[in-house]
């Protein structure tokens, strides 16, 4: 019976000849090497983020193998970081602390089961070994330009991430560690944020010497914290409020390119490990010519207000004189946030001999065009229309 199995086995397992001039015909790829074909072999390299199990053709309902625990997926960069994982078959655990709300918007993003929010308190240690249990890759987005009563800058930008590099040193499967830093951090920057990320940088490449750190300029996008602000105050106040001259240069970037090259460094051969990025767009811009930008896409008559640094600082100074004095949390600084108030002076932009986009083969998109469109919404009377809208409308164009 067992020889007649063998026969039998052997006999299906040859191809027939209708089934071979089909292939030859249509380039069929061979069962039995299919995961050596181009179109489901995985683009992510094993050298990178070692032995994966992979299945697939690489889109959303195919296993890449990657189980990504993405600190700061809730924000503004998770939700594109969270999007590209999730469509190449990624499993995301995200991590969060507030609402369970605040991570609804993500779980759209991935297969079922793809997207796995798990609370956590980011000041227990065992909370946080808990959502990494089952990683592979961390990828650390925490970050915040402003202080609160709970949370002090050096802690958020900086204890934190060294937490999490420690951990995952400890954890021994973590096989990519990235994080995502902010261009212009140095220990000498004018900023208590910029010189905690720094400290971060130090520490995590400390801890990890493989880790790969991302230092993306300010950031634009639907939800960025720059453009949308400067909209909403001209569309209450009819002005816009300079700190300085407006002169200080910026390379601002789009938000989607920036999780491009978290991707594209996850998709190497670990070229990318121990190296700094610094991720700026293709343009160089000052703040003012920025808010030109701005205010041609909502379509407002350009008015601008210039304070100098010691009155901006000035109007800044009440929030933090009475941050840990009041009993009840203040409001969230938009325009005079007095952190970046020092560093509005500075310029920031990136260094002439550092990794960029290009070394990841990434070219990030112009900013004047769809990065900015969604600036829209700010138009007077609909998306079609604006206070300059007879200067941007031909006569002939009216019927």
């Amino acid at each position: 019976m067992q020889a007649i199995t063998r026969r039998l086995g052997h006999q299906y397992s040859k191809p027939s000849p209708a089934i071979s001039s089909l292939k030859s015909l249509y380039s069929l790829p061979d069962q039995q090497n299919v995961a050596d074909h181009p179109r489901y072999s995985s683009t992510l390299a094993t050298k990178g983020v070692g032995h994966l199990v992979r299945k697939g053709t690489g889109g959303r309902s195919s296993v890449s193998g990657i189980v990504a625990t993405v600190f700061g997926a809730t924000g503004f960069l998770g939700r594109y970081l969270v999007q590209q994982l999730a469509k190449m078959g990624s499993q995301v655990l995200v991590p969060f602390r507030g609402s369970e709300d605040s991570h609804r918007h993500l779980k759209l993003m991935g297969d079922l089961g793809q997207i796995v929010p798990m609370k956590y308190n980011p000041r227990d240690e065992n909370s946080i070994k808990a959502v990494m249990a089952k990683a592979n890759v961390v990828i650390n987005l925490i970050g915040r330009e402003y202080e609160t009563r709970n949370y002090s800058f050096e802690e958020v930008n900086h204890y934190m991430a060294e937490q999490l590099a420690m951990i995952s040193k400890e954890h021994g499967g973590i096989m990519r560690f990235i994080q995502v830093s902010c261009l212009g951090a140095s220990p000498s920057a004018p900023s208590r944020m910029l010189r905690a990320k720094a400290a971060a940088e130090e520490a995590i490449l400390r801890e990890i010497p493989e880790a790969t750190i991302m230092k993306p300029a300010v950031m634009i996008g639907t939800e960025d914290r720059i453009l949308n602000p400067w909209a909403h105050f001209v569309k209450k106040y009819s002005f816009l409020p300079l700190t300085g001259d407006g002169s200080t240069k910026i390379q601002p970037v789009y938000v989607v390119d920036a999780a491009s090259a978290i991707i594209a460094a996850l998709k190497d051969d670990g070229t990318s490990m121990g190296k700094v990025y610094e991720l700026g767009g293709p343009d160089l811009y000052t703040v003012h010519e920025l808010a030109e930008l701005m205010f041609e896409m909502i379509r407002e008559w350009p008015r601008y207000v210039k304070v100098p640094l010691p009155i901006a600082k000035a109007i800044s100074m009440p929030r933090e004189i009475l941050l840990n004095k009041v009993p009840f949390p203040l409001p969230t600084p938009t325009i005079f946030n007095h952190d970046l108030i020092g560093a509005a002076a500075t310029d920031t932009v990136v260094s002439e001999n550092a990794l960029t986009f290009n070394d990841l083969g990434i070219s990030p998109h112009k900013l004047k065009g769809y990065p900015v469109e969604f600036l829209i919404q700010y138009r007077k009377g609909g998306p079609n229309y604006g206070s300059t809208v007879s200067e941007r409308v031909s006569p002939d164009s009216y019927p």
